[in-house]
């Protein structure tokens, strides 16, 4: 498949927290020819099955990967419909205000969409200590340019807004669009499991699109404890250089994907990881992670008596603004280290990396060769 129309077509969908079937559907629709099973679960998470040879655990049952990257979008809602029939909103996620002034929305109603734009005051009649504010969520509204009784009849409080934004394609490998964060995630299990569908692997694969994650990290809570994986790799987008952000908190857009290290990573699935980018030339990047990575993955890692899980990450610059760019390399790169990675897991590598003995690795060993 090529990347940037999976891309492209996922970012075009509108997803928001716990309204994700729309995604989920184009999903099951890319997955179904590449796996054995797709399903959805009782959360709306989309689930395929793909079956390796067979690995048999000790304790029984058959060893298996989970990939996890969620397919949800930062939104709004409407809090409140006012006299005059604007919309004032809140946050569904980690919205900004600053990214949302003049910018054309979607409310998402029972009846069907309906366009709007998101205003304020306009600048002409602000105070000179409001101009050198940035305006607060509560400031904001939606007009979608219906009389005051028609939006009172069409538009409930609680229905979900999103940003109309078409995915587009810069210079060279980079690509533009709202909501790249998480599509990014998908598509590399998308490539991953096209990559994996090619090799031999012993480990049976769940690759999962998880609904909720910029609301509390809620589908990958409850697919990774109904899958009861052997280990987990959570894919997801990570701070690209740009300005104004520190390099020590960003990663290169284009150099590849960025791999986790920190408490939230277990030491064997990074050495793992690296193992395979190294024997198959991948580009990636170190990610130094100490706390929460604020990714399914700190979900995943505390799963039932708990998961060993990886972090894998696409570097994307603008995150949670209407304008994210990403590296289509860097998407394929990602793809590639999972595929690689499921394709080298044996029985003894399976068991370094749950069997006894994985707590004796010393610190920073995983990480010593990049």
């Amino acid at each position: 498949m090529d990347a940037a129309e999976v891309l492209a077509r996922l970012a075009g969908i509108a997803g928001p927290p716990g309204h994700e079937a729309p995604v989920a559907a184009a999903v099951e629709e890319l997955w179904r020819p590449l796996a054995t099973e797709v399903r959805r679960d009782a959360l709306g998470n989309v689930i395929a099955v793909v079956r390796g040879e067979g690995l048999p655990l000790p304790e029984g049952g058959r060893a298996s990967v989970m990939w996890a990257a969620h397919m949800d979008e930062i939104a709004l809602l409407v809090a409140a419909i006012e006299d005059e029939g604007f919309l004032r909103v809140d946050a569904a996620g980690g919205a900004d205000p600053r990214n949302l002034l003049a910018q054309e929305v979607t409310v998402h109603t029972a009846g069907g969409p309906l366009a709007g734009v998101v205003g304020t005051k306009p600048p002409h009649l602000t105070s000179a200590e409001e101009a050198r504010q940035v305006p607060r969520l509560r400031d904001l509204f939606v007009d979608v340019g219906l009389p005051p009784e028609e939006v009172r009849r069409r538009v409930r409080v609680g229905d979900p807004i999103t940003v109309r934004q078409s995915p587009a394609r810069l210079q060279g490998q980079r690509m533009t669009g709202k909501s790249l964060d998480n599509r990014v995630g998908v598509t590399v299990l998308t490539l991953a499991l096209e990559e994996l569908a090619r090799r031999r692997h012993a480990v049976d694969v769940y690759a999962v699109a998880t609904v909720q994650e910029e609301v509390g990290l809620r589908g990958a809570t409850t697919s990774a404890y109904g899958l009861h994986p052997t280990l987990a790799i959570a894919v997801d987008v990570t701070f690209g250089d740009q300005p104004g952000i520190p390099d020590g908190k960003t990663v290169e857009v284009g150099k590849g994907a960025a791999v986790a290290q920190g408490a939230n990573v277990h030491p064997r699935v990074l050495e793992a990881l690296r193992e395979a980018a190294r024997a198959e030339g991948i580009a990636t990047q170190p990610e130094p992670i100490p706390g929460a990575s604020g990714t399914d993955a700190w979900a995943i890692q505390i799963a039932r008596e708990g998961i060993p899980t990886g972090l894998v990450s696409v570097p994307l610059r603008h995150m949670h603004s209407p304008a994210e760019v990403v590296d289509l390399d860097d998407v394929r790169e990602a793809a590639r280290l999972l595929a690689a990675m499921a394709a080298r897991l044996d029985a003894e590598a399976v068991t370094r990396l749950v069997g006894p003995g994985w707590q004796e690795v010393r610190p920073g060993a995983a990480g010593a060769a990049q």
